[in-house]
């Protein structure tokens, strides 16, 4: 009876959100305040029965109901219960119902937060997300159902797919969502704005802690996914420029592009257009994600291998919603005022040059991913894109963007100079230096690591240089409390540049990491680095849903032993499906890393083992990013919201 009632209000929520597309729209562009109010309890409504509809299929789950077939496809009975929860979205139906649930959240969000705006945008906002909302509640329910039964029940499930069980997986999908289908409402608002005439600073004001949500779980998203590849996968890397981690990293890029933009509009009310025409994109590249994951297009272990027929139904809303868009985008672009003026060399100045290579590696990457596909369906041939393209096409075009953030940092408003960035003379002496010490004490190296690892040092002290500068201008006397009194937002930017730096210096030091492949004998050791490993033991063990066979190493460096290192091979009940577990020892920021290969005869194995000097900085730099943006969110400026306008709809709707 729970799984008929999720199914039920699965259906309500689908014709309330047939409601909220129509009649708020209508009410906000007919000038009638009291049907573009009906939006707030319509978009609550839907959030509450969507949440049911998770709630049941929750429940299913966390009972083994295996009368419902998506409980059969991807759960145990002895699978530990975070598996059984977390297996919801490791599938694409349980996906996608998060995917809607999260879509709902956020418009919950906006019908909660707006007693600060006018009827007619918060009726026309909720209205697009209404739209959305009622495309993809469409799609699940006709398409993609959760909560189809089976008669009989088996007894048994097949249980999650082995790769996906592990906590990295818990928490990776909903933090890529809730970064994917926040842009939602940043697109929705961005669509009101162009339906009721409205792209002025208070617009911009309005979207940017929207925007910042978003891009803090995306970011969040993006990292924990990489570092589930890194230590799940056993391949001991943390990025293969595959098509399904492109789409995630696509509007990123371009969101990171809007979170500066829209700064930009509210502070000078200039890049309206500029504005409008990212959000637009960055939702559009949140929907191709959604399509190149379920479409049946790619062969990914991030994809879910799906019927193409499903993959023609969001290909449907992708053409609708982004064609409408541009459409809409194109009518009203040319009635936008151009807005400030500013000199080229200038805060603003400085904003425009990295939005145009964020937005021009997005666009490499956009090319390298869709074209193999294109080009295939086109005309048959398959061709392959991979590493070796996007590092020559997207790199190079992140290192101007890198070099620019902490002279940006230093520039006026409207106009200003570089006298002030001349004092970041020493944050590039000092990245200079590193890279002449890394150089003599590895004896030599890859010239472009070097580069890295002075860019990642640069980066990092020209944002410790901003503060400094800041807090010291009103003497150097009171410099530490005048730090701690600094604006939020102001420490949050120069975290977000200082977690960028931080990665740089992260994915440079790979270069210096050191890899053996070797087949060992018990007894046997080899050199790793500063380390010896030594293999003491070959033995079987059981696991709650699992039966594994590990090899268990010593790790010593020169005077003493370190740890117990036991990498092992798993096969899972019910997928039967073998899968490797990673062992790691970490010193300091690196790791020392060993992946089990094959067994021989129960007496020799192969390993691949790495020594991974400062690989955390790669992870930790996105997490200081986010937490930098977190810092912003709870800034007052953006808590305070835009100034209270009257409650009935604006008369002119040009304003």
């Amino acid at each position: 009876m729970i799984v008929e009632t999720g199914h039920f209000a699965l259906a309500l929520a689908l014709a309330l959100a047939l409601f909220q597309a129509v009649v708020p729209l209508w009410g906000a562009l007919r000038g009638d305040g009291m049907l573009a109010r009906t939006a707030q309890p319509a978009a609550l409504a839907q959030f509450a029965l969507v949440t049911i509809a998770f709630l049941a299929l929750t429940q299913a789950y966390l009972a083994s109901d295996f009368s419902v077939r998506n409980v059969v496809e991807n759960s145990h009975s002895l699978k530990p219960v975070l598996y059984k929860w977390s297996g919801l979205w490791g599938n694409h139906e349980g996906s996608m119902l998060l995917w809607v649930l999260i879509l709902a959240l956020f418009g919950a969000g906006v019908a909660l937060l707006s007693r600060r705006l006018a009827d007619d945008m918060v009726g026309a906002t909720l209205a697009v997300q209404g739209m959305i909302a009622a495309a993809f509640l469409a799609f699940l329910l006709f398409t993609s159902n959760p909560f189809l039964r089976l008669d009989p029940a088996p007894i048994e499930g097949r249980g999650l797919n082995p790769v996906l069980q592990d906590p990295g997986l818990a928490i990776h999908p909903p933090l890529l969502y809730l970064g994917y289908v926040g842009f939602s409402i940043v697109f929705s608002f961005a669509a009101a704005a162009l339906l009721l005439g409205r792209v002025d600073a208070a617009f911009a004001r309005l979207v940017r802690p929207w925007t910042l949500a978003a891009w803090i779980a995306l970011t969040l998203g993006i990292a924990m996914g990489s570092y589930w590849a890194y230590y799940e996968l056993g391949w001991g890397g943390y990025w293969f420029w595959d098509p399904v981690e492109n789409a995630s990293l696509m509007p990123w890029l371009t969101g990171t592009a809007l979170l500066h933009s829209a700064i930009v509009m509210e502070k000078r009310e200039a890049l309206k257009t500029w504005t409008i025409l990212l959000a637009v994109i960055t939702f559009s590249l949140s929907l191709l994600g959604t399509f190149l994951v379920r479409s049946g297009v790619l062969t990914s272990v991030h994809a879910f291998a799906v019927d193409p027929e499903r993959g023609l139904f969001i290909l449907v809303i992708l053409v609708a919603f982004i064609g409408g868009s541009f459409v809409l985008y194109a009518l009203r672009a040319g009635a936008m005022e151009g807005g400030g003026l500013f000199a080229p060399l200038s805060r603003e100045g400085a904003l425009v040059f990295n939005n145009l290579f964020l937005s021009v590696t997005a666009l490499a990457v956009f090319v390298g991913t869709l074209y193999p596909l294109l080009l295939e369906a086109l005309t048959g041939a398959k061709i392959s894109v991979g590493p070796p393209f996007f590092n020559a096409a997207a790199v190079p075009l992140m290192v101007p963007l890198f070099l620019m953030i902490p002279i940006g940092q230093k520039l006026a408003w409207k106009r200003g100079t570089l006298a002030p960035s001349l004092r970041l003379w020493w944050c590039a002496a000092a990245g200079l230096a590193l890279a002449a010490l890394i150089a003599y004490a590895e004896r030599g190296g890859p010239v472009l690591a070097l580069l890295g690892a002075a860019l990642g040092a640069y980066l990092v002290l020209g944002a410790l240089d901003d503060l400094v500068e800041r807090a010291a201008r009103g003497g150097r006397a009171r410099i530490l409390g005048r730090l701690a009194g600094l604006p939020r937002s102001v420490v949050a930017m120069a975290l977000a540049h200082a977690g960028a730096g931080l990665m740089v210096l992260g994915i440079a030091a790979t270069a210096f990491e050191t890899e053996r492949i070797a087949s060992l004998r018990l007894g046997e050791r080899i050199a790793l680095g500063a380390y010896t490993l030594t293999l003491e033991g070959i033995a079987p063990y059981t696991g709650p849903n699992y039966s594994a066979l590990a090899a268990r190493f010593a790790l010593h460096d020169a005077t003493s032993r370190l740890a117990e290192l036991a990498p092992a091979k798993r096969v899972y009940l019910g997928r039967e499906m073998p899968t490797s577990e990673v062992a790691r020892y970490r010193h300091g920021l690196g790791e020392v890393y060993v992946a089990l290969g094959e067994v021989h005869e129960g007496s020799r194995v192969d390993i691949r083992a790495y020594d991974k000097p400062f690989v955390l900085l790669i992870w930790l730099g996105p997490v200081l990013m986010a937490f930098g943006g977190l810092l912003s969110l709870s800034d007052r400026r953006l808590r305070i919201g835009i100034p209270a306008r009257a409650r009935g709809l604006a008369t002119n709707p040009a304003e």
